[in-house]
């Protein structure tokens, strides 16, 4: 796999494949998760937040393996909508769980980000139908 890196706006190397970037997403997402405070309304959050970023990360890579441009289209639709499903529960978590709020700003940014990508992504195979 070529990787590209370029420098992101706090002069962090930024990853430049959307499939890498994706997946580290879930997986600090999981992450995240897990340090959660362990109480009824968490459990509730996690449960959707995990199944939001994980079916992100799996349409990502059903739409690399797509056989065509139609079905590349739809898979990343899901994949945005689901990004932007995570990015309201990591609102959500923030939000309930002020302790920990400072920690989730990095990945809203990255989530953020990742819809304007992937949004682009499909305005451009749109393009070329």
């Amino acid at each position: 796999m070529n990787i590209k890196i370029s420098k992101s706006t706090n002069n962090q190397p930024k990853e430049r494949d959307i499939h890498e970037r994706i997946y580290k997403f879930v997986i600090r997402i999981i992450a995240l998760t897990k340090s959660l405070p362990k109480n009824p309304q968490n459990d509730v959050i996690i449960h959707q937040i995990v199944k939001s970023v994980t079916s992100m990360g799996a349409n990502d890579q059903e739409a690399d393996g797509s056989e065509s441009r139609k079905d590349f289209i739809a898979k990343y639709s899901i994949v945005k909508k689901e990004n932007k499903e995570t990015n309201y529960w990591l609102r959500v978590i923030g939000d309930t769980n002020p302790s920990i709020k400072k920690r989730i700003v990095n990945l809203q940014e990255e989530g953020l980000e990742l819809v304007r990508i992937i949004s682009a992504i499909i305005l451009s195979a749109k393009r070329k139908i």
